[in-house]
This record gives C-alpha cells, sequence and structure tokens, in this order.
C-alpha cells in the first residue's frame, strides 16, 4: 500500500504531515508527502475574513484529492471549513495537544491580566473579539503569516506579544517564549483546536480507508471533534465568526462548552451542554440551537452584514 499526504508548505503544517508518515510508516504502510500551496498562503496582506472563510487553507488540497492525485489531506483540525462537500470525509483526527491558546513574547513577564496596556497581533477574529470583551486595555495589530513569520515581526517589534495556539507553538519548540497559558473559560478554542485532521475523498478504496483508520485515529479525540464540528456546522461557523467550542470527555459522557461574540466584543453568548458519548453530533447541534435561542442569531446576522456576507 502506497499513501500520497498531501500538505501545505508551512513548517508547522509539515510538522503535522511528518507526524502522520511517522504513524503510517510505523504501520508499514509506504508514504510520500506532496506539497500544496493554498489561498491562504498566498494571501498575507487581508485579513482572513476579507478573503474569504470558506476553505481558505484547503481548497487547494481538495482540488487534489478530487483528481486523485493525493490520497489524504492533513489539515490542522481548526482550519477546515464546517461543512464539507458531499464526495469528502475526515477519515481520522490524531490525539489532541492542549487546546489552549498562549501568550507569547520576548518579554515572558508579559500578563494579559496586569493592567498594562501593550501590543498584541492576531489576526484570529475570536481572540481580537476576546481581547476586546476581557482585556479592552490591551492594543491589537493584524498578524497574518506563518508561525515563523509572526515570530519574525515580533522580533521586529511589529508588536510587544503573540496570540497563538499552544499546540502550534509546542511543536515548533518555542515553548521558552511562552508568557501566559490562558484560561480556557475566557479564550475557549476554535473548533478543533489542537488536533490534526486527515481528509479522503469518499471514493478511495476500503481497505486504504480501514488502514487510514487503525493508524492515525484517536477515538476519544474524534468523539470531541465531532461533537465540536456540529455545533460549528448549525451556526455555519467560519474564519469570520467568532464562535469557539470545546468538547471534554469523561468517560461515556461529553461535557461542551461553546459560545459565540460580537465583532466589538461587546456580547458574549455561553453556553454547555452534556450527553452521552452515543451521540456527539446530536449533542454539539443542541449546544448550538440553545445559543440561537439565546440571541446567536442576531449577532450572526450582525457580524455578516459588517463583513459584507449578508
Amino acid at each position: 500500500m502506497h499513501i500520497k499526504i498531501g500538505t501545505r508548505g508551512s513548517k508547522l503544517a509539515l510538522w503535522q504531515a511528518y507526524y502522520v508518515q511517522n504513524l503510517l510508516q510505523k504501520g508499514g504502510v509506504a508514504t510520500e508527502i506532496v506539497i500544496i500551496e493554498t489561498k491562504g498562503d498566498k494571501i498575507l496582506d487581508r485579513s482572513l475574513s476579507k478573503i474569504g472563510s470558506k476553505g481558505v487553507f484547503t481548497q487547494e488540497l481538495e482540488d487534489q484529492l478530487r483528481s486523485g492525485d493525493i490520497d489524504i489531506a492533513v489539515h490542522s483540525a481548526k482550519d477546515l471549513q464546517s461543512h464539507l462537500d458531499d464526495d469528502f470525509e475526515l477519515i481520522a483526527f490524531t490525539e489532541r495537544e492542549h487546546a489552549n491558546d498562549v501568550l507569547v513574547s520576548h518579554n515572558t513577564d508579559l500578563s494579559l491580566g496586569s493592567g498594562e496596556s501593550f501590543v498584541v497581533g492576531t489576526s484570529s477574529t475570536r481572540r481580537i473579539a476576546i481581547l476586546k470583551h476581557y482585556y479592552p486595555h490591551i492594543k491589537i495589530v493584524d498578524m497574518r503569516g506563518n508561525l515563523q513569520t509572526r515570530f519574525r515581526k515580533l522580533e521586529e517589534g511589529q508588536c510587544d506579544a503573540l496570540l497563538l495556539a499552544y499546540a502550534g507553538v509546542h511543536r515548533m519548540e518555542y515553548d521558552e517564549s511562552i508568557a501566559e497559558h490562558l484560561l480556557l473559560d475566557e479564550f475557549t478554542p476554535a473548533v478543533g483546536q489542537g488536533s490534526v485532521a486527515i481528509e479522503n475523498s469518499v471514493s478511495l478504496s476500503q481497505d486504504k480507508k480501514d488502514t487510514l483508520k487503525k493508524l492515525l485515529n484517536h477515538e476519544q479525540t474524534e468523539i470531541c471533534l465531532r461533537t465540536e464540528r456540529a455545533f460549528l456546522k448549525r451556526l455555519q461557523g467560519g474564519c469570520s465568526i467568532p464562535v469557539f467550542a470545546l468538547a471534554i470527555l469523561n468517560h461515556d459522557e461529553i461535557t461542551i462548552s461553546g459560545g459565540i461574540i460580537s465583532l466589538d466584543g461587546q456580547e458574549l453568548i455561553r453556553r454547555s451542554e452534556s450527553g452521552s458519548t452515543a451521540f456527539p453530533e446530536e449533542l454539539g447541534t443542541a449546544l448550538a440551537d440553545e445559543l440561537l435561542e439565546a440571541g446567536a442569531d442576531r449577532i450572526l446576522k450582525d457580524i455578516k452584514t459588517q463583513n459584507g456576507t449578508l
């Protein structure tokens, strides 16, 4: 068996691809890595919300899945759009790293809660809105690019600190620059943050699908991410919509906490639900419905109006 692995070309994306490759090779599978540039990699002078959220980091990989030029596409699970076309599926989710956000700086004494005003770089609408809500004294600058590009901009003094996912910082071995691990009940992560998702065409041979599932999928992570992704799909969330959710497993029960926040940070709605691991999608959808009834539908409409997508 031979598996062609499609990936973006950044150091972090390649880390993920090599991680998947290693798991497959340990199982006796021959592999090949194919590097593919996406729209999100090419357009760095605009925020993600301005270039459209659907498929920003995935479209070109999916094109090659569809053509059969690659067998699987490796993604940061948080970069995946909430709805996949019918000819694609997610065959596996790797074991999740810690899902929290971190504040990264060369001055590791910095803290968001200190009351001190400083400049934070981030391109995430979720992180920007949460900063505006909890820490309005913090100044924010847009910070696109891969992890190395952002650290270079930090070195150049374009900001005092960066807001990033712990998983990426840890995988790129920048742990010594972490100034603060941010609380999950404030900075609840993006759906899927911390896990690597494996996408394939539904037409992929069944023997390859069975092998991929066996060697790559972490069942507990899959249950949590299917809960979160159902939540995201019901809210029609994407890179331009500041929604967040985190599902946690406790034996045969899932607890998911999720919410939405207005772009200006003024209004935040958060709810949580618990239910059986037997029905993860239903639980995620139920939480989303609860949020919509509590006013999320109005916030979504306002955001889409501001983004020009309504």
